[in-house]
């Protein structure tokens, strides 16, 4: 039971990867979260207006 563990921790420390890094960070995205908005894929919902783009035209940058 003793070796689980230590698998465990293993894994966790190789699977690890810092914060953001598996995302490139475009110009565009990160002008939309500055502004409080964010970035969706499909349509915007019903209570958001399409403000912008984001990872490099692929998203929509939704805004209030």
């Amino acid at each position: 039971m003793r070796i689980l563990y230590l698998l465990f921790a293993v894994l966790l420390l190789f699977f690890q990867a810092a914060p953001g890094s598996a995302d490139p960070i475009f110009a565009d995205t990160a002008e939309c979260r500055t502004q409080g908005n964010f970035c969706r894929a499909g349509a915007c919902p019903p209570t958001f207006a399409v403000s912008g783009s984001c990872h490099g035209g692929l998203l929509k940058c939704c805004s209030k």
